[in-house]
Formats: structure tokens, C-alpha cells, sequence
């Protein structure tokens, strides 16, 4: 994970972020957001798999069809008990030796409205799914209010309370993202890993180096899940995994956007 740049704990007087997290169904179960409350049970555990253990939790959450590609999908089943009127889709890719990428969409068909490559490794962000509880705060410096605060370019980004360092978000697609973005057209939510389009080691692949670590970064994990949007502000924003089916258990995994007054 890239080196801490200022304090490691998320400021957690911030009244936006705390407005946003009386909205968790869970409240009184879970942290906060900074990750500054007292651990749970689970994180006392030391955790004995790799890397890959979060993408594995990820893959329990959700019910799989594999595809040719390895894509695990929803196809079939019925959307509309799954969504809500406020709901949105939220992707998370990347490539095993890369960062990951986070992408929002209204729904599976239409182009990301946000877009961010944070500076979080993608293995680093697999461990942190093994706490079962993922927070990603991102925070702009930017005192305006003639915007929505998700149309913000420049973003400090906290993972579970942690500072990783800093993004820009993305006016557009690389190829890599957009290829992505193309072959989950057809999924819901689910998770799984996508085949890297270059085999050999030629110059297309040392040209690929966008999107979550270019091709040459080995296989391409992703998450995709539907998103309960809940708006506190023109200054926040918070967006809150839904689990299929409802279900109680599996990750808890929540990303807030806040820009400071």
C-alpha cells in the first residue's frame, strides 16, 4: 500500500460523515468510519489467508454463473426485488499486481458517471475485505458549492480510517477500463476474474499501462455490487453495499464522499 502522507485516522468530528453514518442500518454494531471505535470480535482474528482471501469472501456473497471468460454473473434471476429507487452500481476492478479502480454507474448499461483510480493495491484491498468491513472515505479540499460534490476531480482518499494518498478522478475511460466496462455489461452484481488480453510480453503490453496496472499485471479481479444511495448534503454523499437477497450476513462495505466547508 503507498506510504501514509499525513495522520493515519480519519478526522471523525467531520458532521458530514457522522450524518452519513446514522443512515447504517447497522449502526450500533459496526465502526465508524475513521475506524477509530473499538474492535470487533472479528478483527481480533488474525487472518491466515492471502491476498486472495478477499476476493474469495466476495465470491460466498454472491450467487455464480461462469462464462467462458470466467465472468461470474447473475443472469436469469429477477432485478427488480434486488433494487431501489435510490440504488446505483458500483464496480470495483483491478488487476492482481495493479490498483484498483472504482466505477459508478446508474445502471450496468450506461457509461461510469465517476470514475477513480484509488492508491490502493489490489491485494492490499482483498485484505482488507477479510475484516468484513470496508470503509473508503473520499474527501475534497475544495470549498465551492456550485457543483455536486461527486463532480470533484481531486480526492484524499481514507481506506477503514487509514490515509492511502491521493486521486484524480477520471474524465475519461482508458481502453483497459473501457474493455471492462464492456464485458460487464451483462452483470448485475457478482464477482470474479477476467482474463488479461495479452498473452506475451510484446508492446501492446508495455503500452497498457492505464486502468487498475495495464494488461501487463497479470489476471483482472472485480466486484460488482448495487449501491443504497443516501444524499446528506450538497457537501456528502454516501453510497452502501446492498446485499443480494437481502441477506444479513457477508462484507459490510460503504463509500462516502465529503468535501470540507
Amino acid at each position: 500500500m503507498p506510504p501514509v502522507h499525513s495522520s493515519p485516522y480519519y478526522p471523525m468530528d467531520n458532521p458530514a460523515i457522522l450524518s452519513l453514518l446514522r443512515h447504517t442500518s447497522n449502526s450500533g454494531a459496526t465502526p465508524t468510519a475513521g475506524g477509530g471505535g473499538a474492535p470487533t470480535e472479528k478483527r481480533r482474528k488474525s487472518s491466515s489467508s492471502s491476498g486472495g482471501g478477499g476476493l474469495l469472501r466476495m465470491l460466498k456473497l454472491f450467487p455464480m454463473l461462469t462464462t467462458g471468460c470466467k465472468m461470474v454473473a447473475l443472469l436469469g434471476r429477477p432485478r427488480k426485488a434486488l433494487l431501489k429507487d435510490s440504488a446505483t452500481t458500483g464496480t470495483i476492478f483491478g488487476h492482481r499486481k495493479g490498483r484498483i479502480v472504482l466505477a459508478i454507474q446508474e445502471d450496468p448499461h450506461c457509461p461510469p458517471m465517476f470514475m477513480l483510480e484509488l492508491p490502493i493495491l489490489t491485494a492490499a484491498f482483498h485484505k482488507e475485505m477479510d475484516s468484513d468491513t470496508v470503509r473508503i472515505a473520499l474527501e475534497s479540499e475544495t470549498r465551492t458549492h456550485r457543483k455536486r460534490v461527486m463532480e470533484e476531480y481531486v480526492w484524499a482518499v481514507y481506506c477503514n480510517g487509514r490515509k492511502v494518498g491521493y486521486s484524480i478522478r477520471r474524465k475519461h475511460m482508458s481502453d483497459d477500463e473501457a474493455r471492462v466496462m464492456q464485458l460487464l455489461r451483462g452483470v448485475s452484481m457478482g464477482a470474479g476474474v477476467l482474463p488479461c488480453p495479452y498473452s506475451g510480453g510484446g508492446e501492446k503490453e508495455k503500452e497498457a499501462g492505464g486502468g487498475g496496472g495495464g494488461g501487463g499485471d497479470g489476471e483482472l479481479t472485480y466486484m460488482r455490487a448495487r449501491f443504497q444511495r443516501v444524499v446528506g448534503s450538497k457537501d456528502s454523499e454516501a453510497l452502501y453495499m446492498i446485499n443480494p437477497d437481502g441477506a444479513a450476513e457477508g462484507p459490510e462495505f460503504s463509500i462516502f464522499f465529503v468535501r470540507l466547508r
